[in-house]
């Protein structure tokens, strides 16, 4: 595998002007630890959003369940499509925190291989 760092200009990709050997890094262990991090959080958080979404059609299309009335005149499906807005903004912050861990844990993994300990 080529060093992606040799097809970079000098001084790009890095402080202090030095260049970032990403295959070195993709290799750390602790890189490997953070992708599984990732993983493990946004699978499960997508799978959740899916399935919550597309309940509301399938739900509307092929059942009567959501089409009863909760409070007066406004049915269970007007419920749960508000609460498709909230599960959407509730998801936006859990990961806009959570990126905010993943990307300190990046800034060391750079760091740390800047400082040759890769």
């Amino acid at each position: 595998m080529a060093n992606l760092a040799e097809n970079k200009p000098s001084g790009t990709g890095g402080k202090r002007g030095q260049s970032i050997d990403y295959t070195a890094i993709a290799r750390s262990q602790k890189f490997k630890t953070l992708m599984q991090k990732k993983r493990s959080f946004i699978v499960p958080m997508c799978i959740f959003f899916l399935i919550f979404y597309y309940t509301l059609p399938i739900m509307t299309s092929y059942s009567n369940v959501l089409n009863t009335p909760a409070i007066g005149a406004i049915t269970w499906a007007w419920i749960y499509a508000f609460g498709q807005f909230i599960m959407t903004w509730a998801l936006c912050m859990i990961y806009s925190r959570k990126a905010a861990s993943f990307d300190q844990i990046s800034d060391e993994i750079i760091e740390e291989h800047q400082k040759g300990g890769a």
